[in-house]
This record gives C-alpha cells, structure tokens and sequence, in this order.
C-alpha cells in the first residue's frame, strides 16, 4: 500500500528555514571563485619561489646605479627599461636553473623544500625549458636595447652563477668568494650598457673610477651578508652536505673573521664613491652606510649568536640601499659626451 508524501516532507530543508531554492546553487560560484583566488595565489607564490624576485631586484637597483653614474643620467627610458627587462629575465633563468641542479640537497633543507621543482609542481624538463626561453629572450632583449657587451656582461654572470657557483657549494667554502664574483658583475652590465668603454677611451675615467669603487663594494659587502645568512642556517646547511663556511668551522670564527675583514674593507672603498663627484653629501652617507654595517660585522664577530647574525643580515640589506641611494641621488652623473 503507498503511503502519502507528507506536505512537511516534500517542502525542501532550504525553505523550511526561509530561504529560496535559487540561493543553494549560489554558493557554487562563489566556492569556486575561492579555489579559483587560491589557485592563482598558489601560482604567483610559486613563481616567486622560483625567480626569487628580491634577488632580482637587487640585480636590477645594481644595474641602474651603474647605468646612471657612467651615463649621465642621460634621458633614455627606453634603452634602460629594455636593459632591465633583459636582465631581470636572465636573472629569473638562473634562479631558476639553479633550483634545477640543488634540487636534491633543497629537498633536505626546510627553507627550500617548497619550492616547485622539489615539491614536483615543475617538472625538471619544464624548468631546463622555463630556463633556456628566459636566457634566451634576456639576452636577446639585453642585445636589442643595449648592445651585445652588455648582453655579454649578464650571461657571463649567468655562467658563473649556475655553472661554476652552483656546484661548488657542495666542494669547498669558496664558493662564496665565486658567488661574490657573480653578485658583482650587475656593475659591469650597467657600465657596458652605458657605454663605459668608449667614455674610458675618450678620457671619461671618473665614471669608470665610481663603477670600479662600486663592484668592489658589491663584492664586499656580499661576505658579511652570506655569512650571516650561513651562520642562521649552518643545521640545514649541514644536513644537505653544503660545504658553507659556517658548517667546516661551527665555532664560526672564520666566517666572523670574514665578515669582519670584509666589512672593515669596504668602509675606504665605499667612501671612493663619492671622489668623482666630488659630493660631501655621498661621502657622508658612504661613510656613515659602511661603519654602521662594520660595526655589525664586529657584533657578530664578537658574539657569534642568532641574534647577531640577523642583526648583520638586517643591517646589510639596508646598508646597500643606503649606497645604492645615495649614489644615485649625490653621485652627480657625467653629462653624456
């Protein structure tokens, strides 16, 4: 026998709480939405992990102040805005290739092991063609925009980044006097680019004399940093098989005697800067950049703790920024000839 549908039963639960039936498929489009917002925010985190955009623009402020103190200042936003785009994408092709060949000892390390190519959200063919396209469409817009010296400048840095670099952090604690080699040579594609050898031959030493203090000072100041960041992460380090400065000597007094010697060296160098200009003002700030990051370095050297190693790290990333700055804003650029 069948037995009647209840009126109680077939109203659906939704208006049996006062709601339409039009308001449940509306909750679809807005979840998706959602996945479709943490997708993309996956992405863009993913693409950040693999081109490390702070290095990057590092490189970039490098070129630009290189650029500007061996030019003039001259006004050509178009031969920078390419010479940028080229390097910023060579440098995206290093990173990336060198995420590539770390990717077993990244796996070990807490600090990497989230990046895509050692979480398996980039395979390792996709990221050798990730990385060719980007060197290739870097050098090509570097060639374009700023002649081939320049574009030769950045795959050189490439080359000493990724092939030689690379490989030696698993060798030898040397590896970051080589790293400080490639973190220099951004110098050298602002001054090519700039056309820094034609300026050297007409008589045009000052600019080439500020571009050389400036290198120098890049080479520097890149001891304290790393040595700080290695000193943070020795246990991982360590655990990977790197061969860091920190992780030979866990007492840390090589790395701090690093730090210190460098730090102390790049206060007279940095203060070279300002003797093309002839600026007061850049010699002020030079001055006062380089002796609040030796003072750093002696902290570090002396207590050889975390705290004082972030302190260094900290103190160095604003330090650059101050030179870098006052380079540019003080550095009085030559008129173009």
């Amino acid at each position: 026998m069948t037995r009647p549908i209840s009126l109680a039963v077939a109203v659906p639960a939704q208006q049996a709480r006062g709601r339409s039936p039009a308001a449940v498929p509306a909750a679809e489009p807005a979840a998706e939405v959602v996945r479709m917002q943490r997708s993309a925010s996956a992405i863009l985190a993913d693409i950040s992990r693999l081109t490390r955009p702070r290095i990057a623009l590092m490189v970039l402020a490098t070129v630009v102040t290189a650029f500007w103190v061996t030019g003039g200042g001259r006004n050509d936003a178009v031969h920078l805005v390419g010479l940028l785009v080229g390097t910023v994408l060579v440098a995206a092709s290093s990173s990336i290739a060198n995420q590539i060949l770390e990717r077993d000892t990244d796996r070990l390390m807490p600090r990497t092991s989230r990046r895509p190519i050692v979480a398996g959200r980039l395979t390792v063919r996709a990221g050798w063609v990730l990385a060719a396209a980007t060197l290739l469409a870097g050098t090509v817009i570097a060639t374009l925009s700023s002649g081939w010296p320049a574009a030769a400048a950045s795959v050189a840095t490439w080359l000493l980044y990724v092939v030689v670099y690379t490989p030696l952090k698993r060798s030898t604690p040397l590896n970051t006097a080589v790293g400080a080699v490639a973190g220099a040579l951004p110098v050298a594609i602002g001054w090519l680019a700039a056309d820094g050898p034609a300026r050297l031959a007409a008589g045009d030493a000052a600019s080439a004399l500020t571009a050389a203090a400036l290198a120098t000072v890049l080479y520097l100041w890149q001891f304290p940093h790393f040595m700080a960041i290695a000193w943070l992460y020795r246990g991982q380090y360590a655990a990977a098989g790197l061969r860091m400065l920190t992780v030979d000597d866990p007492s840390g007094l090589r790395a701090a005697g690093q730090s210190l010697a460098a730090a102390l060296a790049m206060v007279p160098v940095s203060l070279v800067l300002a003797v093309p200009s002839g600026s007061i003002r850049l010699f002020l700030a030079a001055a006062v950049a380089s002796i609040v990051y030796g003072g750093a370095a002696v902290r570090f050297a002396v207590r050889r703790d975390d705290a004082s190693a972030r302190l260094l790290l900290l103190v160095s990333l604003g330090s650059l920024l101050a030179l870098l700055t006052a380079t540019v804003l003080f550095g009085q650029p030559r008129p173009a000839f």
